[in-house]
């Protein structure tokens, strides 16, 4: 029975990509990961103060006490929701654990959003950048196309890992709650990591937890998907990945940007923050198409990757318990 459990597993993470690959996302009412968003944003309004303080760590208490109790909600209704659909035949547990694990994964939107800015820059300069506004927080208005590009496919690159990698690598050790706990951790990195003020609020140190929480639970994830891209693309000297990778702020971000600009054999960078393999050339319109391209075989690769430690995990935990 143990078994069968982590063979249908296995069966419910492919079953959730191919849903993705043939269905757009739920709708904003029913999708969990928006659920969690309405959350932490009602919650942010009640932990991070308005004003700038020096080492506020009443603040900072707040933050880790709002985090660590959302976390546990998202990690009990994951299970409970997993422990239900294990207690139904098998045909209807993969079929519900697959329904339910998609929302967690987002690479059809992430690839449709950065071709779109493509079409969008091949109808003009300020179609591109209003159109990678909806998927970057900076400043886009004075972006020249190849940085409206070059933003496009690091937005690419970044969110292969925190969209569908990370998520699957968590679902393969801990399941579904491992899945839902790691996008909470990233919703809430994105909704609350800033250094400083956001949309009336200080984040300095109440969202610190959150930015350290989710920097911890894409280690792994991070440096696996740069690893599958760089595969895929055929980068010849791991090393280079190393030192481009060091240039970001983030600990996990510059790896599979990094990744991404090597095998593209271009350069990517954040305008006064870092510049990626900076000897290469600007990317070209294709470049972005064979970035999604290599994007998608990592999918593929990931899936495949992480079936025997999906089976292993499922079969450790039907111990346990």
């Amino acid at each position: 029975m143990v078994l069968s459990d982590a063979v249908w597993s296995v069966c419910a993470m492919w079953l959730a990509l191919a849903i993705d690959r043939c269905l757009r996302e739920p709708p904003v009412a029913v999708h969990p990961v928006a659920w969690m968003g309405r959350a932490l944003s009602w919650c942010g309004q009640r932990v991070a103060p308005v004003r700038p303080s020096p080492r506020d760590l009443a603040a900072f208490a707040r933050g880790t006490l709002a985090w660590c109790g959302g976390a546990l909600v998202v990690v009990m209704v994951a299970w409970g929701v997993e422990r239900v659909l294990r207690l139904l035949p098998v045909p209807m547990a993969v079929l519900g654990l697959g329904l339910v694990l998609k929302p967690m994964l987002a690479w059809r939107m992430l690839r449709e959003e950065v071709v779109a800015v493509e079409r969008a820059l091949e109808a003009s300069m300020d179609d591109g950048r209003e159109r990678l506004s909806r998927l970057v927080s900076r400043d886009v208005a004075t972006l020249a196309p190849s940085q409206v590009r070059e933003a496009a496919i690091e937005t690419l690159a970044e969110n292969l890992n925190d969209s569908v990698v990370a998520p699957l690598f968590w679902f393969a050790l801990l399941g579904l709650p491992g899945a839902a706990l790691y996008r909470f951790a990233n919703t809430a990195d994105a909704m609350w990591g800033y250094p400083g003020m956001r949309e009336g609020r200080y984040w300095q140190w109440a969202g610190k937890w959150a930015a350290r929480a989710d920097d911890v639970l894409s280690w792994v994830p991070a440096r696996l998907t740069a690893g599958l891209l760089a595969v895929a693309g055929g980068l010849a000297d791991p090393r280079r990945l190393l030192r481009e990778a060091a240039k970001t702020p983030s600990p996990n971000g510059g790896w599979p940007m990094s990744a991404m600009a090597l095998v593209l054999g271009t350069r990517l960078g954040k305008p006064g923050v870092y510049i990626l393999n900076p000897d290469a050339r600007a990317p070209l319109p294709q470049d972005t198409l064979r970035a999604v391209g290599l994007g998608t075989r990592v999918v593929v690769a990931v899936a495949v990757l992480l079936a025997p430690m999906t089976v292993v995990m499922a079969v450790a935990r039907g111990g346990a318990g």
